[in-house]
């Protein structure tokens, strides 16, 4: 027997690790290729890769499962620790660590009630940051301008909003598009809010006054995208009031806590952001009508009230015909007070006037004063000599101080006579330069230099002569050259006598040729 089982042991094929490793794997593949799991998910990780690695387990066991990233992406609800939930993949083995493990290639919860469950759980986890505080709640403006609307633009909800907005109070509004189911839900939305928060006031775009996030009703599953934690953190974040309306009047998620008024439908956060214009209107024609009642009824109070007061004055007349009885008195007595009082100014005259005897006295009392002041003069002239001899003898310099005054001075003035004599050689010089530039002006523009180059001057009767016909009604005619004149003679009968031309001269008897053979007078 021992013989045996050294023979056997002896005859089986030696297998590497990652042999067996792979052998086990294959069976386990094989046999269980594609598995439904149900169970509650324990730990859960999330490293940096982006793969998620969790542990489903029971009562009795643990089964090790991972999910890879591209799986991750697409989940509509990614697993939670303590979530029951069903998991659907293939089962294989990790040799590196000696276990199987599950590939989860899709995962949900097990029913409404794993919902409900995970759904509480965020609930509480968020209302104890706060997010649900009623404290943080915005107030609604009454009547905004511009609205902001996040839905899907090709849902009935937008139609019944824009339709309830223009049956109470039109206003513009800006729609936002979005998925408002699936997994690109909870994403878009909260990109929309975001992005309505990031507008500028007064930009090209107008930032609104107000958002609607609206969706039509549905089940757990398609309102799921708005009980996702950025949604809710989203809404909660937002400076600009949030109006939502997800679902029917029975469905509630978890942004409506967030939101600062939540609407039962579309159509009632239509009517909730807007009031009806006819009311408006109608309120405000009540209002004008209440004011001219009471503008009416104040007047005639006022009115009343003033001729009540009227009554308990005196009649103009009464005032009137008293003042006017002390006027006519007055106007009466007024040529006799003006008579007196011209009387007793022309007494008060008479008694000042100049009498001699008045002057005597004058000119005797200024005459006793100046007898009294005369003696008094010499002294008082004596006094002031003196004083003045004092200030002067404080005030003379000492003769040293003189000395060095008189040759600062002289320096000075030596100092002076240089730069005037050096001034006064540049003025000349300028003055020079002048003068001499002028000369040679005159030098060039004179007629003395023009003689010298061969031209001449011919003057009949004195005056200079420019042409033929003047020269022949002279009686007389004068050559000027350069180096002397020249008078030709009397003409008795008004005209030149016949001489014979010089060569070079004009036959009809011109004045003297230049040496261009041209006549030149000057």
């Amino acid at each position: 027997m021992s013989d045996m089982f050294d023979d056997d042991e002896g005859n089986a094929p030696a297998l590497s690790v990652s042999q067996l490793s792979g052998a086990v794997k294959r069976v386990v593949e094989g046999e269980f290729g594609r598995v439904r799991v149900r169970g509650e998910v324990g730990r859960v990780s999330r490293p940096a890769s982006g793969h998620l690695y969790l542990d489903l387990k029971d009562d009795r066991a643990v089964l090790a499962s991972v999910i890879w990233k591209g799986v991750v992406s697409k989940l509509a609800h990614p697993p939670e620790a303590g979530m029951e939930v069903i998991a659907t993949g293939r089962l294989t083995t990790f040799p590196g660590q000696s276990r199987y493990q599950l590939v989860i290639e899709h995962i949900a919860p097990a029913g409404i009630g794993a919902l409900m469950a995970m759904l509480e759980k965020r609930k509480a986890a968020l209302a104890a940051e706060g997010l649900f505080d009623a404290g943080r709640k915005q107030p609604l403006p009454y009547l905004p301008e511009v609205i902001g609307v996040v839905t899907s633009p090709s849902g009935a909800v937008i139609r019944d909003i824009l339709h309830r907005l223009r049956a109470r109070f039109p206003r513009k509004v800006l729609i936002w598009p979005a998925v408002v189911q699936g997994e690109k839900c909870a994403t878009e939305v909260a990109a929309a809010i975001r992005g309505f928060n990031a507008l500028t006031p007064g930009g090209a775009l107008p930032r609104p006054d107000v958002l609607i996030v609206a969706r039509g009703g549905g089940s757990l599953e398609d309102l799921w995208g708005f009980n996702e934690e950025v949604v809710v953190r989203a809404v909660a974040e937002s400076t600009i009031p949030v109006i939502t309306a997800i679902g029917h009047e029975t469905d509630t998620t978890l942004v409506d806590y967030a939101a600062d008024q939540r609407a039962p439908t579309p159509s009632a956060a239509a009517e909730m952001v807007v009031p009806v214009r006819a009311d408006l209107l109608a309120a405000l024609a009540a209002y004008e009508a209440r004011r001219v009642t009471a503008m009416a009824r104040r007047l005639q109070s006022g009115g009343q009230r003033l001729r009540d007061l009227g009554r308990a004055l005196p009649r103009p007349e009464t005032i009137l015909g008293e003042r006017s009885q002390r006027l006519d008195g007055l106007v009466l007595r007024l040529p006799a007070a003006l008579l007196g009082y011209v009387r007793k100014k022309h007494l008060q005259l008479s008694r000042l006037a100049l009498h001699p005897v008045m002057l005597a006295r004058d000119v005797q009392n200024k005459r006793a004063r100046l007898e009294r002041l005369g003696p008094r003069l010499p002294r008082a002239l004596s006094g002031l000599a003196k004083q003045k001899r004092l200030l002067l003898a404080r005030v003379r310099p000492r003769p040293a101080l003189l000395q060095r005054e008189i040759g600062h001075l002289g320096q000075r003035r030596q100092a002076v006579s240089l730069r005037f004599a050096a001034v006064a050689a540049q003025q000349a010089g300028a003055w020079r330069q002048r003068l001499d530039g002028l000369v040679r002006m005159h030098r060039g523009l004179g007629y003395k230099n023009t003689l010298a180059r061969g031209y001449a001057v011919v003057r009949g009767d004195g005056k200079v002569v420019t042409g033929r016909i003047a020269a022949q009604k002279a009686d007389a005619l004068e050559i000027e050259f350069s180096d002397g004149k020249l008078a030709i003679g009397k003409a008795s009968t008004g005209k030149n006598p016949k001489r014979k031309p010089r060569k070079g001269a004009d036959e009809n008897g011109g004045g003297a040729q230049g040496p261009g053979g041209q006549g030149s007078f000057f």
